[in-house]
C-alpha cells in the first residue's frame, strides 16, 4: 500500500472556479495544478486519480491503491484564513472518533507548507443528490431504507455507551450520503460540521462529569452552521448543539429526495402530505417541520419509538403513481456533455421581496444582494426561497433553454422551451420543472421572472491588460450555433417569442450601438436560445446557446454573429446584458394554488386510480 505519510504534504490546490468560465490564463493554471496533483498521487502509488468534489473550502480527489483500496484526499485551500484551514484538522479528529460500518474510516491527516490534507476511505456508490438528479424522486420504500439506516448511525453517535461522548454530524443532506445501489446501503461522509453535543434530546446539558459541566460555557453554542438548505430552526438560530440537529437534517433530506428538490424550503407548498409517503411517515415529517419546538421534539420521540413499525412497512414494488408533466422538456437527438449555467432575474426577484418602501433599487448595490443571496436568501419567505432554489437546481442538468413566468390577478402564464442532452434524466428534469411551476403558483405577486440556461463550454473569452485597453480578439473566435430542422409546421407557424420588456435591473451593461443594431437584426431571423455579455475589468465572456430555426437564413445569421465579434472592441462599459428567445409563443396558464394536493401511499394498491384522479384538477 502506498505510504500516505510521505511526500504528500507539498500539494497546493488553487481557488475553485468553474473551469469553462475562467480566463485562459486562470484555466491553464488550474489545469496545471490538477495535473500536478494527479502526477504526485500517481508517484505515491495511486492510480485512477480523479477529482470528485470541490467547494468553498477545498478540493477532494480519489485514488486507488495497487491492492484495490480506494482512498479520498480532502485538501483545504491554502489561501484561506488559518482559522478556516484549522477546521479540516478538526474534521479529521471528529471523523477519527467514529467507528461505524456506515462511516468511511479515517486514515491520516497531514499539514505542511500551509496545506492541510485529510485522507480517508472512499465510500462505494454515488451521493444521493447525484442519485436524485439522475433518477428523480426516490420511491417511498427507498426513503424508508435511507431513514432507518441513518437512525442506526444516530443511535451510535448519540449514545453514551462505553463512556463515549454524544457526537452530532451537523450537516445531514443528500450530497453527504453515499448510496450503494447494489447493496442498498448508506455511508455518511463530510464531518466538517461535527461537534460533541452540549445537550441531549431532552434539552439537558451533557458532560462526562460535574466539574466539566461547571467549567463549560453553556451560554455559547459550539455548533457549526451546516448547509442552510437543510438545517432546522434550532441550528439556524445558533442554539446549543444537540442531536436534534441531525434529526432535522434527516427529515429535510428525506423530504428533498421524495419531492425532487434541493432544499427544505418548499415544505409549505409541496407538503409532506403530497409526497406519496405512507401517512405515518408524512405525519412524522410534519411534526419535525412544525413551528413549535415541542411538536418537533414529540416527532423525534415518536420516530425513535416506532422504528419497529417503520421496519415492517410493506410496499408493492410494482406500484408506480402516475405523474403529471406540467412543463415538458425536449430530448436532443444527440446526447452530449453540457455544463449548464442558469442566468436569471433572481436579483430583482430578491429585491422585490426584501426591500422596504423607503429603499430604492438604485440605493442597493449588487454586491449586497449577492451577499444576501449567498447567505441563504436572507429576508425572503420560504416559498420564494423554494422557488429560487428550484430554478437554480435546473442548472445541475445537461439542459439548455429558457422560461419566462408572468404573475397576474388570475394566476401565472409560462412561456418555456428546454432541450435535454441526457435522455435518461428526462423524468427527473420534468419533475424539477413541475416543482418550479407548483412553487410559482403559490406565490402572489406581479411581474415577470426570466431564466435562461446555457452551456458554459460554448462561452467565448476575450482578455485585456487593463480596463482602459481594448480586448484582444482571437481570429478564430466564433459564436457557436446549431441548425434545427426538427420543428413541425405548427411550431414554425407560432409567433416568434422575444422577451425584452424594458430596462432590466439585473443588467447594468450598456452595449455599443453597433452590437444593439446586430441584435435587432438577429431578432428578425427565426432562432431560439440566448446570448449574454459579461464584461469585467480585464476579462469578457460571451455566453450563448443559439439554435437557428430557419435554415434558409443561415448565411446571414452567421454573418451577424461574426459582426458581434467584430464589435467587441467597441464595448467600453462593464456589467452584464442578456437576450433570450424561445422558438414560438405557446404560453401555458396555471391558476394560483397554495399547496399541492394530498397524496399518500395507498394502504391498498387498488386505490391507485382514486389517487390519480385526485391529482387531475392540479394539471393547469
Amino acid at each position: 500500500m502506498p505510504n500516505t505519510q510521505a511526500n504528500i504534504q507539498h500539494f497546493y490546490i488553487p481557488e475553485d472556479q468553474s473551469f469553462y468560465l475562467l480566463s485562459s490564463k486562470d484555466a491553464k493554471k488550474l489545469k496545471n495544478w490538477f495535473a500536478l496533483c494527479t502526477k504526485e498521487l500517481q508517484r505515491l502509488g495511486y492510480h485512477d486519480i480523479q477529482l470528485i468534489g470541490k467547494g468553498a473550502f477545498g478540493f477532494v480527489f480519489a485514488g486507488t491503491t495497487e491492492t484495490g483500496q480506494e482512498y479520498v484526499f480532502k485538501f483545504s485551500r491554502s489561501d484561506l484564513p488559518q482559522t478556516i484551514q484549522d477546521r479540516l484538522e478538526e474534521e479529521a479528529y471528529m471523523l477519527s472518533q467514529v467507528s461505524h460500518a456506515a462511516v468511511p474510516k479515517f486514515i491520516a491527516f497531514h499539514r505542511a507548507h500551509n496545506q492541510s490534507i485529510l485522507v480517508m476511505e472512499r465510500a462505494p456508490g454515488k451521493d444521493l443528490e447525484e442519485y436524485s438528479l439522475c433518477f428523480g424522486k426516490i420511491p417511498p420504500q427507498m426513503a424508508i431504507k435511507v431513514l432507518l439506516q441513518l437512525l442506526d448511525v444516530f443511535n451510535y453517535l448519540h449514545s453514551k455507551a462505553n463512556g463515549k461522548r454524544i457526537q452530532i454530524h451537523g450537516d445531514i443532506k443528500p450530497s453527504n450520503l453515499i448510496w450503494d445501489e447494489s447493496s442498498e446501503t448508506l455511508q455518511v461522509i463530510d464531518w466538517g460540521s461535527s461537534v460533541f453535543a452540549q445537550c441531549d434530546l431532552r434539552g439537558q446539558y451533557v458532560s462526562d462529569n460535574f466539574m466539566d459541566l461547571l467549567s463549560q460555557d453553556m451560554q455559547t453554542s459550539n455548533a457549526r452552521l451546516g448547509d442552510v438548505y437543510f438545517i432546522g430552526d434550532e441550528q439556524m438560530q445558533g442554539q446549543l448543539s444537540s442531536p436534534i440537529f441531525d434529526y432535522q437534517g434527516l427529515m429535510s433530506t428525506i423530504y428533498a429526495l421524495c419531492s425532487g428538490q434541493g432544499a427544505r424550503f418548499g415544505k409549505g407548498v409541496i407538503t409532506p402530505n403530497s409526497l406519496g409517503l405512507p401517512k405515518v411517515c408524512a405525519d412524522i415529517m410534519n411534526a419535525l417541520f412544525a413551528k413549535e419546538q415541542v411538536n418537533r421534539s414529540e416527532g423525534i420521540k415518536y420516530l425513535n419509538t416506532h422504528q419497529f413499525y417503520l421496519r415492517n412497512l410493506v410496499f408493492n414494488p410494482s406500484y408506480t403513481p402516475t405523474e403529471t408533466v406540467l412543463l415538458p422538456c425536449y430530448l436532443s437527438v444527440i446526447e452530449r456533455d453540457v455544463e449548464t449555467v442558469v442566468y436569471s432575474s433572481r436579483k430583482s426577484f430578491l429585491r422585490e421581496e426584501v426591500l422596504t418602501d423607503d429603499i430604492t433599487i438604485e440605493q442597493s448595490h449588487d454586491a449586497q444582494f449577492e451577499r444576501y443571496y449567498k447567505q441563504y436568501l436572507q429576508g425572503m419567505g420560504d416559498n420564494e426561497k423554494a422557488f429560487i432554489t428550484a430554478v437554480s437546481r435546473l442548472g445541475k442538468f445537461p439542459l439548455v433553454g429558457g422560461m419566462a413566468i408572468r404573475w397576474d390577478k388570475q394566476g401565472i402564464e409560462v412561456d418555456a422551451h428546454f432541450t435535454l442532452y441526457a435522455h435518461s434524466m428526462q423524468r427527473s428534469v420534468e419533475q424539477s420543472l413541475a416543482n418550479v411551476i407548483t412553487l410559482a403558483r403559490a406565490i402572489h405577486r406581479k411581474g415577470v421572472f426570466k431564466a435562461c440556461l446555457f452551456d458554459a463550454k460554448m462561452t467565448q473569452h476575450f482578455s485585456r491588460e487593463s480596463a482602459t485597453d481594448i480586448f484582444v480578439i482571437d481570429s478564430a473566435a466564433k459564436i457557436p450555433y446549431r441548425v434545427n430542422n426538427e420543428l413541425n409546421d405548427v411550431q414554425l407557424s407560432r409567433e416568434h417569442s422575444y422577451f425584452e420588456d424594458g430596462s432590466d435591473p439585473d443588467e447594468n451593461l450598456t452595449l455599443p450601438l453597433g452590437i444593439q443594431c446586430v441584435i435587432n437584426e438577429l431578432n428578425t431571423i427565426r432562432h431560439s436560445g440566448c446570448i449574454i455579455f459579461e464584461v469585467l475589468s480585464t476579462h469578457m465572456k460571451i455566453h450563448s446557446s443559439l439554435v437557428l430555426l430557419d435554415e434558409s437564413k443561415e448565411v446571414r445569421f452567421k454573418s451577424l454573429l461574426d459582426d458581434i465579434i467584430r464589435h467587441v472592441n467597441d464595448i467600453n462599459d462593464m456589467g452584464m446584458a442578456g437576450f433570450m428567445k424561445l422558438p414560438g409563443k405557446d404560453p401555458q396558464r396555471f391558476s394560483y394554488a397554495a399547496t399541492a394536493p394530498e397524496h399518500f401511499y395507498p394502504r391498498n394498491v387498488k386505490q391507485r386510480q382514486t389517487n390519480e384522479k385526485r391529482n387531475d384538477h392540479f394539471k393547469r
